[in-house]
């Protein structure tokens, strides 16, 4: 799916691809597994982020090579505002599936509010290297692109 994704240039038949890929890294092939991500889910949408991650860790425990576990702990210190454990799970879902998007734009969307926008840039063209037609992901760069270069004058 990933060597498709590389290659299609229409958006939406992308987006689609993109969906079936991020559904395939969610799936552990455990149900015990898969139950305790539900749950974390769940807690999370609840607001019980303790919960959340203490089914998450478990699930990471069960399963440490299983790469949607880590992407979702990662989201979840994100919307904690715990940045740098959210960098360090991406950090091991990129080790683990170094062409996971998703990662990759989570960890732009990081040092793009923490100020490196150099590093967020890279991690943006890393992203588009692996799904070029994302028309939002290519604006950003862009966007990036320009700022950069008018600090540079």
């Amino acid at each position: 799916m990933l060597a498709q994704l590389k290659r299609e240039r229409d958006p939406q038949a992308a987006r689609i691809l993109a969906n079936s890929t991020m559904a395939a890294w969610s799936e552990s092939h455990s149900p015990t597994v898969d139950l305790l991500m539900q749950w974390s889910a769940k807690a999370a949408a609840e607001k019980r982020n303790a919960a959340a991650l203490d089914f998450i860790d478990q699930a990471i425990t069960l399963k440490p090579d299983f790469v949607g576990a880590w992407n979702q702990r990662a989201t979840l210190h994100f919307t904690m505002g715990n940045y740098k454990k959210s960098v360090s799970d991406i950090e091991r879902v990129l080790k683990l599936e170094p062409r996971h998007f998703g990662a990759l734009a989570g960890l732009a969307g990081i040092l793009t509010e923490r100020g490196s926008k150099q590093a967020a840039l890279h991690a943006w063209e890393r992203y588009l290297d692996i799904y070029p037609a994302d028309r939002e992901a290519q604006e950003i760069v862009s966007k990036l692109s320009e700022e950069l270069a008018g600090q540079r004058t």
